[in-house]
């Protein structure tokens, strides 16, 4: 674990927060944000009481109590506010270096103040695409995909008008010419290393195959108006998913995939089986194209994420277990993973914000980070105590999952590479410097 901690992480999936103005809101973390659907019941890891939270309020923000009365735990948000003050702008990156991460791949609609320096990149969603037509039967179906589809819809929008179209174009040669490939192309200009689909919150990930000829008729007549029936429609979600990945594979663009469990209590969780995924992974047309398998199927599927990722161009990270799993638990799906293929496995945290100000962003991404740690020295010193890798087998293993493998998949190399070793330098320095300013003593 000494030697776990030193290593500076690369975050393969979180949903940084932007630094806002008073009255202002950030709607752009995620394209499907899970706060406004029905409540449902905290699992025992995410809830307040978690002792990790406790942990971190002590190594963020120097706290030097073993309880959470009010008046104690308003010394973290006093903290947190003096930090916010100290560091301005930098704050996300500040915290980011206390945390142990170098570079944050961020999920976000857009990026904003805050994350645009050497220390985060960005990974746009792109579900908006496949779903072209009316959605409201779509939306009828859960009270939960009438909320997401409705974010879907004004995302599609809010692409077109980018790409200059004020209405649907009437073909589906000329959706996928003047809107997907545009909308694509400009967000690898904008700095995104890669894309992400969501598309399990909205449908079963059982992409079929399908041709430009099956679609093009589905799509012309219902591009004005009306709503094609669940099986048409399908079929051309089916061809615009495999388009989309196809033109990823072109730009060099890795496409990240929501596989296991999500949130809200209408999720289907049936339909985010990795191993749906099957027919779009064998096919020989998309393997110019990388995929990643976001929460390595958390929650039922983890043991097929081993075996997925035989496959040249998949890999899995651990983000969303991270946060939903004990790090004994956690372990057991990483040794298994690490027993397979350990240069295909990628650290991730899904930090998001929080639901409070004492429990938000800051805390959740050292809990998960903290967490995946933990998991990987468990799994690790089994590996080596059962003979099966070396010491040095089992530190260049923790390398390569925590950054390694991630600067090899997207290219974190040259001068990129430098320039965020040179801002990680500078900014370990005033972290150090810092540490004792903001200590709420």
């Amino acid at each position: 674990m000494t030697e776990i901690r030193k290593i500076r992480a690369i975050d393969n999936h979180a949903h940084p927060p932007k630094l806002v103005s008073s009255g202002e809101k950030d709607d752009d973390f995620d394209a499907l944000p899970c706060d406004p659907l029905e409540p449902t019941p905290a699992g025992l890891i995410t809830r307040p009481d978690n002792p990790q939270y406790l942990a971190a309020w002590k190594d963020l923000w120097g706290y030097r109590f073993d309880d959470r009365t009010p008046a104690h735990v308003r010394d973290v948000i006093a903290a947190k506010e003096r930090a916010r003050a100290a560091h301005g702008d930098e704050y996300p990156s500040w915290v980011l270096g206390r945390i142990g991460i170098d570079l944050q791949l961020s999920n976000r609609v857009a990026m904003g103040r805050g994350l645009v320096d050497a220390h985060h990149r960005w990974v746009p969603f792109d579900d908006a695409l496949i779903f072209p037509l009316d959605n409201t039967p779509l939306a009828a179906q859960t009270p939960d995909r009438k909320f997401f589809f409705s974010r879907e819809d004004m995302l599609r929008s809010r692409y077109m008008k980018d790409a200059g179209i004020t209405e649907p174009p009437a073909t589906l040669a000329e959706y996928t010419a003047r809107v997907v490939t545009p909308t694509l192309e400009a967000q690898k200009r904008q700095g995104a290393v890669a894309i992400k689909f969501e598309v399990a919150y909205l449908r079963s990930l059982d992409f079929a195959s399908a041709s430009a000829e099956d679609a093009a008729p589905i799509y012309a007549r219902y591009a004005r108006g009306g709503a094609p029936d669940t099986a048409q429609y399908r079929r051309l979600q089916d061809y615009l998913f495999r388009y989309v990945s196809a033109e990823a594979g072109r730009l060099g663009l890795p496409v990240h995939i929501h596989t296991g469990g999500g949130c809200g209590g209408y999720f289907y969780l049936a339909g985010a089986n990795p191993l749906l995924l099957e027919p779009v992974l064998n096919d020989a047309t998309l393997r110019q194209t990388t995929f990643v398998l976001l929460h390595g199927g958390a929650v039922a599927y983890t043991p097929a994420i081993g075996y997925l990722m035989m496959k040249p161009n998949v890999y899995a990270d651990l983000s969303q277990q991270t946060w939903m799993e004990s790090p004994e638990h956690l372990a057991t799906s990483l040794r298994y993973w690490l027993e397979w293929y350990p240069e295909k496995i990628l650290f991730g945290t899904d930090l998001s914000p929080g639901g409070s100000p004492e429990i938000d962003w800051e805390e959740i991404g050292w809990q998960t980070n903290d967490t995946a740690r933990r998991a990987l020295g468990i799994a690790l010193t089994g590996m080596m105590r059962d003979g099966e890798i070396t010491r040095a087998q089992a530190l260049d293993m923790a390398t390569a999952v925590l950054r390694g493998n991630a600067e090899r998949l997207y290219r974190f190399n040259g001068a990129g590479a430098r320039a965020m070793r040179m801002s990680s330098e500078r900014s370990s320095r005033r972290f150090k410097s810092g540490a004792s300013r903001i200590s709420p003593s």
